[in-house]
């Protein structure tokens, strides 16, 4: 007996790397699903429905139950047609795991409108097109103990910056955005909603550059199915205490990020002038941020 067993999860990005782990421990944990892979190259170019027909008919083989779509998430009737087939082929649904993404990496001076737009769009507009009709089918059940599950996909480019990935960067923090207000507007619906930011060895990684790698030199050893546990857990309906929250996984770590806060504040009587405000924020911010921790990126600003 699996610990999701009786479970329907909506899974994007399900046919290959991290997603495709996703869906075989989903699977042996008990979950039926939906698994969405447009079977595209890492930049988002071309088709093949194969990875998604094939894991699908893997979990079948092992005994599990699935059912494919290889059409681009990022269209909206994509998205809805996702959620209405775990209803009408399940009879409900508990979960969704937005995993799809694309790379189209140059620094800000070299990026094209149309490598902007490719990127935002699969990311930003993929993970909009399932969760818009999986929010108003939550909203349906008016069920507050429902233990209904959205877990997004961001990333540490996002988070602590990438200087090759503007497009990348911009998208996954916007998905950071997008779950807080996922987990405070649903909440009353029974909903959670978390962000993931994984490091493994994808296809993706695969096309950066050794020296443009994001995390240390052992990324090479983490595995896609490192990843998968994190998700099984807040897929669980023992997560509820999680909603909202950023987490990092890669091999066998899993870190807690803290969310945004204000820790200082400067107030002045009367408004500031240039010069005034220039004092009062080297004179009290400069030695708090001195004492933060650093950027993943050093600074080139003085």
């Amino acid at each position: 007996m699996g610990s999701l067993d009786g479970k329907v999860a909506v899974i994007t990005g399900g046919g290959r790397g991290i997603g495709a782990a996703v869906v075989r421990l989903l699977a042996a944990e008990g979950a039926a699903l939906v698994i969405n892979d447009l079977g595209s190259g890492t930049d988002g170019s071309g088709y093949a429905s194969g990875p998604a027909s094939e894991i699908a008919a893997e979990v079948v083989a092992n005994g599990g139950r699935a059912v494919y779509d290889d059409a681009d998430v990022a269209d909206v009737a994509t998205g809805q047609r996702l959620i209405n087939t775990a209803v009408e082929q399940f009879g409900k649904l508990d979960i969704v795991v937005n995993v799809a993404g694309i790379l189209r990496d140059r620094m800000i001076f070299n990026l094209s409108e149309a490598d902007w737009d490719a990127v935002i769009r699969v990311h930003l507009k993929g993970h909009y097109s399932t969760v818009r009709p999986a929010a108003a089918y939550f909203r349906e059940q008016r069920n507050p103990d429902g233990h209904y599950r959205i877990i997004n996909f961001t990333s540490g480019s996002g988070l602590h910056g990438s200087p090759g990935q503007p497009n990348y960067a911009a998208a996954k923090m916007g998905i950071v955005g997008l779950t807080y207000s996922l987990a405070q507007g649903l909440a009353r619906y029974g909903v959670t909603a978390n962000a993931i930011a994984p490091a493994a060895m994808t296809r993706l990684v695969a096309t950066v550059p050794d020296e443009k790698m994001l995390a240390a030199p052992e990324l090479s050893q983490m595995a896609p199915e490192d990843i998968a546990p994190l998700v099984g857990y807040l897929a669980g309906e023992r997560s509820d205490w999680l909603s909202g929250r950023v987490l990092f996984a890669q091999g066998q770590r899993v870190g807690l990020y803290n969310n945004p806060e204000e820790i200082a504040a400067v107030e002045s009587a009367s408004k500031w002038t240039s010069e005034e405000l220039a004092h009062r924020l080297e004179q009290e911010f400069r030695p708090l941020a001195d004492g933060l921790p650093t950027n993943m990126f050093t600074s080139q600003a003085g």
